[in-house]
């Protein structure tokens, strides 16, 4: 029998009804006649109280123990719907996420897979089981139970998905699909029904929060079809592949895929960095070492041996760089720094522009109709993304989104 993964995100399994309807969905797949192993995120809001609690009790919880604690929503999850799919009649087995075989680095908070041990789950799959895992957790190579950050359960599904050669990977969640925008700031977006990986994971990085971007990474390394639904409906929801994999191969890519917005980002400034080699280095590496990601770097034209650079990071890892930052204006003999939370990153993206001339323009242009300013640009081959005022961020979307042509029918008012 082939072999479907199915995720389920937090909102899919948010109350007892949802995770009999979810239950439900899993028993006609097996009915079908597919081995079904199911990841499975926590119950609704479940992490953010489990995290507010411990920072309840420590503004830093210590981060084995905080892993410790966050994997528990996963658990309780998996426990449930197992309970569900077995009062149906059909049998269904739970597994954590190191019961499963996902091995993963050290690193508590944000831990990479470094291998899947698949073999407790062919076991049971072959004992006839519906293989239910806790995602978003492994187990470290020092033996720790580790998570994989905000999203963590769809790079559990993929990774899954490509340890045992599944047909698909089906990632549930409660909207119909990947769209050009997301509807709710852009009332006419319309949903793809196909996208590369290579777009997809820009849109995910840009700040589309449908797909973990780790996990499409993954999916491009490994080949793992991708199958986005929402798991409210039984809508035909996007299809994430290889060009190779497309049927369209041999049509022209479209212009434009989707636009981003990332409103969880903030700017760190500083100001008057002497212009010497090196300094960039210590700086960044000096960030590097507290594992902060930096996205967007802007340094000016030097001005009298001194500039001013500018870079993006997580808004909620502010607290941790600025104490960085206090040692290291210092060290390079820069007079200050600041922090701009204030800041949203609008992005563009498509595998069609690498052949057409002229996208950035009429992106500029849309926003100066609009009378945005930009404060700091960056582009890939296939992606330009813009950091705005965070106040100007959705008029912005709306703008180019109008630009490129991606509107389709607002929908119908209810009542």
């Amino acid at each position: 029998m082939s072999i479907i993964v199915q995720k389920y995100g937090g909102t899919s399994v948010a109350d007892a009804d949802r995770i009999r309807a979810v239950a439900d969905r899993i028993v006609r797949y097996r009915e079908n006649g597919h081995d079904v192993v199911v990841v499975v995120s926590a119950m609704g809001d479940t992490t953010d109280d489990l995290l507010m609690l411990a920072q309840e009790i420590s503004p830093v919880p210590e981060p084995r123990e905080l892993d410790m604690l966050l994997t528990a929503g996963e658990r309780i999850a998996m426990s449930l719907l197992a309970i569900a799919v077995n009062a149906r009649g059909c049998r269904a087995a739970s597994y954590t996420g190191s019961q499963a075989g996902i091995i993963t680095d050290t690193r508590h908070g944000q831990a990479k897979i470094v291998e899947i041990r698949p073999k407790r789950i062919r076991e049971s799959l072959e004992a006839g089981n519906v293989v239910i895992v806790a995602g978003f957790q492994g187990l470290s190579t020092n033996y720790d139970i580790t998570t994989l950050g905000r999203g963590g359960s769809d790079t559990t599904a993929v990774a899954m998905a490509a340890a045992l050669g599944a047909e698909v990977c089906e990632i549930y969640t409660d909207v119909d699909g990947v769209f050009t925008a997301d509807p709710r700031v852009v009332r006419t977006a319309r949903r793809i029904d196909r996208i590369s990986y290579e777009e997809m994971l820009e849109l995910a990085a840009a700040g589309a929060k449908v797909l973990q971007s780790r996990s499409v990474e993954y999916a491009r390394r490994t080949g793992v079809r991708v199958h986005v639904r929402s798991s409210f409906t039984d809508e035909p929801g996007t299809w994430v592949v290889g060009e190779e994999q497309d049927v369209e191969v041999g049509m022209e890519a479209a212009l434009i895929s989707g636009v981003a917005l990332d409103d969880t980002e903030a700017k760190v400034t500083l100001e008057q960095v002497p212009d010497r080699p090196g300094v960039a280095a210590t700086i960044f590496k000096a960030v590097a070492a507290e594992a902060v990601n930096v996205d967007m770097i802007v340094q000016n034209v030097s001005h009298q041996g001194t500039t001013d650079l500018s870079f993006t990071i997580p808004r909620d890892e502010v607290p941790r760089v600025e104490s960085v930052l206090e040692r290291i204006v210092k060290e390079i003999g820069a007079p200050r720094y600041t922090v701009d939370e204030q800041i949203a990153k609008v992005s563009l993206v498509g595998a069609g522009m690498k052949s057409h001339p002229g996208v950035a323009a009429d992106m500029f242009e849309a926003l100066s109709e609009q009378g945005i300013n930009i404060e700091m640009i960056s582009t890939s081959a296939i992606r330009i993304s813009c950091v705005v005022r965070a106040g100007d961020a959705e008029r912005a979307v709306r703008a180019i989104h109008t630009r490129f042509g991606l509107d389709g029918e607002a929908p119908r008012a209810e009542g």
